[in-house]
């Protein structure tokens, strides 16, 4: 009996037999070519080919995790039309007179050690993306990829890595999980498995899949990344304990719909679900979540070539207010910058965009961006209860310009004769300690605040949340991140605001007793931990 460990991304048991994921990409042998205006030919082919699979590979993702977390496809296409990209290949066909599949995977192999090398851990990630086109390309023009599956029905798949592409092709009716050796919890391929619930565990390290063959039996437990290869009896019943018992907590979840989220001894507190798209309304409603916490509006950027127009975003908005059907939506305004970048923006690379111009300070050097976002809002306001927070404030000063430019966007609505809802709550994220300090100059202002545990942890410990190699550094429960959010909770009630937590935090259940007693008034979790978070609500005594 082996043991191993690595990071679980999401939290399920599984057992099953091990197969080893193979990639079958034939050796691509140099080969001295004398017509290259006929190699680039076949080039472009292959690249056609690659788009097509790509284009089929996306529409799969969309119908299974929605179309904001299949984006990554989109993004792939458009690396594979990337003008530095092609003129590398190009280059190494003209000027070595070598065949195309050859020029594509040293591309493919330059630009994914160019971008490891990098200080920037989302550059870091990319290179796993675009080892993954080049490899696509690469196998139109040979045998692609296959997988080694044993004839078992339950396989827990087992790879060095998996780009997201594959991933997403997983076939869900036989593989009950996966573990990889590489990874980190804030990749692609870690983001897919959690939106698939498929239980997973990446990061164990070099040297797994030397010790496993397929068909070994193997345990996965995604809650605490343990592995255990040919385990004995006793640890294979406690495991199958473990896995019957999720699942019957999880069907008796089920019978908390329609209960109210209060307290034993009295005590109401709202759960909300965080969503990203139009796609998650049904999970967040077959849930039964109270509202939505947490729409993330910059994910209708991220999936368009060009800025939205006031008329897309108004459409988007007014259909999740009407489908919530008169429950509270609160729609973060546009959080772009850090790891979440967009082209058409054309934002100046930086050194360290985490503390760079992202999110309110985009809006503070563009206002023509916020305000056609902010037009659009008002406009849908009519249609439901929403609520508006604003990302990433740090000061009383940008705060009141935020407010200067939402009230310019009443104003042109106005002249246009458009009505909009008196009735909308404004609030903003507690992101940073600097917003956490001054959260009593700041309560005055708003109607309420939402606690971004994710970004605080960040900045508060001063751990990149993209880089898996200050993980162990990232106390989450650190008591500087605690009395932050004690101090902005208190800070809120006393200036008659409300306040909700909708980072991480919200759904770690180690802690729901000492946020409702710090005072908070809402968590906005998953759709998936909704239910979760209302049973532990419903056994929490206060008095106690």
């Amino acid at each position: 009996m082996l043991k191993f460990y690595g990071k679980g991304v999401y939290g399920a048991y599984a057992i099953g037999r091990a197969s080893v994921f193979r990639r079958s990409t034939a050796m691509v042998y140099r080969t001295r070519i004398t017509d290259t205006e006929a190699e680039i030919r076949r080039l472009e082919l292959a690249k056609s080919r690659a788009i097509r699979e790509l284009d089929a590979i996306y529409e799969k993702a969309k119908s299974e995790i929605g179309d904001a977390n299949a984006q990554i496809f989109e993004i792939h296409k458009m690396m594979i039309e990337d003008d530095d990209y092609n003129e590398s290949i190009l280059n190494i066909i003209k000027t070595q007179s070598v065949n195309a599949e050859f020029a594509v995977a040293s591309t493919g192999e330059n630009f994914s050690r160019l971008f490891a090398a990098m200080d920037d851990s989302y550059m870091q990630a990319r290179a796993a993306d675009v080892k993954d086109i080049s490899n696509r390309i690469v196998s139109c023009f040979v045998e692609g990829t296959v997988h080694n599956n044993t004839d078992d029905t339950q396989i827990i798949l087992c790879a060095d890595d998996l780009a997201p592409s594959e991933t997403v092709s997983i076939d869900k009716s036989r593989v009950v999980a996966f573990v990889t050796e590489q990874g980190s919890q804030n990749s692609h391929t870690a983001i897919l498995a959690r939106n698939m619930n498929i239980p997973a565990v990446i990061g164990i390290g070099a040297g797994f899949l030397a010790q496993i063959k397929d068909g070994d039996l193997l345990t996965v437990d995604g809650y605490s990344g343990e592995i255990v290869v040919d385990p004995d009896d006793e640890t294979l019943r406690a495991v199958q304990s473990r896995l019957l018992s999720d699942r019957h907590k999880k069907a008796l979840l089920q019978k908390l719909k329609g209960k109210d989220n209060v307290t034993l001894d009295g005590t109401h507190v709202n759960v909300f679900a965080n969503i990203g798209s139009v796609e998650h309304l049904g999970a967040a409603l077959v849930s039964d979540a109270g509202g939505i916490g947490l729409f993330r509006s910059e994910f209708l950027y991220l999936e368009k070539s060009d800025f939205p127009t006031e008329d897309e975003q108004f459409y988007v908005y007014k259909k999740i207010l009407e489908s919530m059907g008169g429950k509270k939506v609160i729609i973060r305004t546009l959080d772009i910058g850090a790891d979440k970048q967009v082209d058409y923006f054309h934002m100046e690379k930086e050194e360290n965009p985490a503390l760079g111009l992202r999110a309110v300070r985009i809006y503070l050097t563009r206002p023509d961006i916020f305000k056609t976002q902010m037009r659009a809002l008002y406009r849908a306001s009519v249609y439901g209860n929403l609520g508006i927070m604003f990302p990433m404030i740090t000061g009383v000063r940008e705060l009141e310009s935020v407010l200067a430019l939402c009230k310019e966007a009443r104003n042109e609505l106005k002249m246009s004769g458009i009505s909009y809802s008196n009735q909308i709550e404004l609030g903003i994220m507690i992101e940073t300690p600097a917003a956490a300090i001054i959260s009593d100059l700041l309560a005055p202002m708003v109607d309420f605040f939402s606690i971004g545990t994710n970004d605080l942890t960040q900045y508060t410990l001063a751990c990149d949340r993209q880089n898996p190699r200050v993980d162990r550094f990232c106390d989450t429960h650190h008591d500087a991140i605690l009395r932050l959010i004690e101090f902005t909770a208190q800070s809120a009630h006393r200036h008659g605001a409300w306040v909700g937590i909708c980072g991480e935090l919200a759904s770690d259940v180690s802690l729901t007793k000492a946020f409702l007693k710090m005072g908070i008034d809402e968590l906005s979790v998953s759709p998936s931990q909704v239910l979760k978070i209302r049973d532990v609500v419903r056994n929490i005594d206060l008095r106690e």
